[in-house]
């Protein structure tokens, strides 16, 4: 009965796809073929769009401009920034209509000074932002409205390639939009290494300002969230991604619980389960993550994992490779505990983990303080003088033009020591606007301002 059903929803997308080949003929369409009703996403459609929201950010960015060597005497340095106004546009799904939570992206209202959210019947309201996971690209935002309506969350999980799929946003501020396709494939990764990726790829042609909206099924349950695409210009190939639900519920829960995200971490490295290696460990598999290396005093060691085990299902749920490893972990909190399904000699085992905070990993730092965006921190090793290292700034970044350098040690943050990023980040969250970071470079200590 479902494959008939599915067959003649087929059926009706080609016919659909037929009608926008130019004629001269402006028949109506049948209501009925074979005394049998035309098939129509209309009646999910009437229930879900009005849970799928427009939104419209302004701001103002910091840009840096270079300043040639031989003015640099007059002006005393190497680059100069000037504030540009911005304004943007995006989409978002309401998840509690009862607390006027919307889900979106995090791209969509980084920098906003100001956010709008327009809904399906006309109405307008100011957003906050509850919070944001740049290296998810999650954001929760918050609006006082009634009469809302949320759209039901479904089990991203239990998404095969194939299963139908329906893109509601508002691409390139147009107005509410509906697209619809298939799923193309799932756990994609490898668009932006620094991020945790595990993308469902649909064929619903989404394009720009899409970004935040809903993919749902063809029972209007949320699947996944719009959030990248791959074509020139920004325009519609017929490859788009979305984060899987499942992921990002996991991220909200934190957001509403602690008003950030508090990853878990594992505490291994690893990479992909290859042929060959499942062929030199004689297992039938090709799916999984193979662990190479178990960090000292992680959760993976304490829970008795190896190096050469190779795990294969998170919670009962399968893992195809180590970025899908990498991304299901990264959105679960810390102290979450996990039974991870493993091989190891080829027997099948399964061992419970208890996840540590990622305290120790490395950071995007403009999640800590906007002016520190632009560079990573991590924990650093040194026993004698411990601290927070700073990496791969980018040119013309704020933490660039804080005068940070790579290499770089931040002991102390105004008269607090300071001795890990999780201190750092306890006392700027804590305490709000101008600090002065302590700063040991080479053999010397300074102070540099963060406004």
């Amino acid at each position: 009965m479902i494959n008939k059903k599915l067959s003649i929803i087929a059926a009706s997308l080609v016919c659909l796809s037929a009608s926008f080949i130019p004629s001269h003929s402006y028949a109506a369409w049948p209501s009925q073929v074979d005394n049998a009703a035309m098939p129509s996403l209309a009646p999910m459609l009437v229930k879900v769009t009005p849970g799928v929201v427009s939104i419209a950010v302004s701001g103002t960015k910091v840009q840096a401009r270079r300043i040639p060597e031989m003015f640099r005497p007059f002006v005393g340095q190497g680059q100069q920034s000037k504030e540009q106004p911005f304004k943007g546009l995006g989409s978002g799904v309401i998840i509690d209509a009862s607390e006027g939570h919307i889900l979106t992206n995090h791209h969509v209202v980084n920098e906003a000074d100001s956010i709008t959210v327009m809904l399906n019947d006309g109405r307008e309201f100011v957003a906050k932002v509850i919070g944001s996971d740049p290296a998810s690209d999650v954001a929760l935002l918050q609006i006082e409205a009634d009469k809302l309506t949320e759209v039901k969350k479904a089990d991203s999980d239990e998404l095969r390639v194939g299963d139908f799929t329906v893109a509601i946003g508002n691409p390139f501020g147009l107005g509410q939009t509906v697209t619809s396709g298939i799923v193309s494939a799932l756990g994609r990764s490898g668009l932006n290494r620094e991020n945790f990726e595990n993308f469902i790829q649909t064929d619903a042609a989404i394009n720009s300002g899409n970004s935040g909206g809903a993919l749902v099924n063809l029972k209007g349950e949320l699947i996944g969230i719009n959030t990248a695409i791959i074509g020139p210009n920004g325009g519609n190939v017929g490859i788009g991604f979305a984060i899987p639900i499942n992921m990002a519920n996991n991220l909200v829960n934190q957001i509403i619980e602690f008003g950030e995200v508090r990853r878990g971490i594992l505490g291994i490295v690893g990479g992909p389960l290859t042929p060959k290696l499942a062929q030199k460990f004689g297992l039938e598999t090709k799916y999984g993550a193979f662990v190479n290396q178990v960090m000292p005093d992680s959760a993976a060691q304490e829970a008795g994992l190896e190096p050469g085990d190779i795990i294969t299902k998170v919670n009962g749920k399968q893992v195809k490779t180590f970025s899908d490893l990498r991304a299901k972990v990264a959105t679960m909190g810390a102290g979450t505990k996990l039974k991870l399904g493993i091989i190891r000699d080829g027997s099948k085992k399964t061992v419970k983990v208890k996840l540590k905070e990622a305290s120790s990993a490395n950071v995007l730092a403009g999640a800590i303080h906007p002016a520190l965006e632009g560079a990573k921190l991590s924990d650093n090793d040194d026993l004698e003088v411990k601290g927070v290292i700073v990496s791969d700034l980018q040119n013309g970044s704020p933490a660039l033009q804080s005068g940070l350098k790579n290499d770089d040690l931040i002991i102390g943050v105004d008269r607090t020591r300071v001795k890990s990023l999780k201190e750092l980040r306890g006392y700027l969250d804590e305490n709000e606007g101008m600090s002065a970071l302590r700063i040991k470079r080479g053999d010397s200590v300074m102070y540099l301002i963060l406004n």
